[in-house]
């Protein structure tokens, strides 16, 4: 007797959701070049045909599943900071999260930004959950004392900032043990002097 159709539904998304843990896991152990079809398919105990049954577009869908998973964790903990603090405590809590989200999950980073991918940014077509990240960075800038005039453009080039501190620090192009002092140089640029504190100290 054929599974119904809920359990059926059911077992293939905890396929699909093996599928994608596995690849991630690979991709954090071994890099992006670790992950092909051949090797999930032995990870999970699937032939390749099923995996393609999940994934048509082979690889480049499966990182794409991955980046959105990344990007909704992201959003996760770039919209979990509050709004207590000075502008530079609620700047450099944001600055911190994202540096701790891109510096714990590497390969997801690079799926998220640096792969090809499926989806469209900075369209109407842009997935919500690629979104929510963003907005959390344009809250946090419109909320300060004294906001920029274009909030979006203002995000972007913040944006930008923080993903060239977590590339050239992986990179290893940054000096070793400056990055609480970096931190805090983007902090006064963005919010001002407000709520500056020893740059040494542990973060909140």
């Amino acid at each position: 007797m054929a599974p119904s159709s809920p359990r059926r539904a059911r077992q293939l998304s905890e396929r699909r959701d093996r599928i994608l843990a596995a690849a991630r896991d690979l991709a954090e152990e071994q890099g992006w070049e670790a992950v092909t079809t051949r090797r999930l398919a032995d990870a999970i105990e699937y032939s390749q045909p099923v995996l393609y049954g999940h994934f048509p577009q082979g690889r480049t869908e499966i990182v794409t599943a991955v980046a959105l998973t990344g990007f909704e964790e992201l959003a996760v903990a770039l919209g979990s900071l509050g709004d207590a603090g000075s502008d530079a405590e609620r700047m450099r809590a944001l600055v911190r999260a994202y540096l701790d989200f891109a510096g714990r999950h590497p390969a997801t980073y690079d799926a998220m930004f640096l792969l090809p991918v499926l989806v469209p940014f900075a369209s109407d077509d842009t997935p919500a959950v690629v979104r929510q990240g963003f907005d959390a960075i344009t809250s946090t800038l419109s909320r300060l004392e004294s906001p920029p005039d274009d909030v979006g453009t203002a995000a972007e080039v913040l944006w930008g900032a923080v993903h060239g501190l977590a590339a050239l620090h992986r990179a290893g192009r940054l000096a070793a043990g400056n990055e609480d002092l970096r931190i805090e140089a983007l902090v006064r640029l963005v919010a001002g002097g407000a709520g500056s504190r020893d740059p040494g100290a542990s973060a909140g």
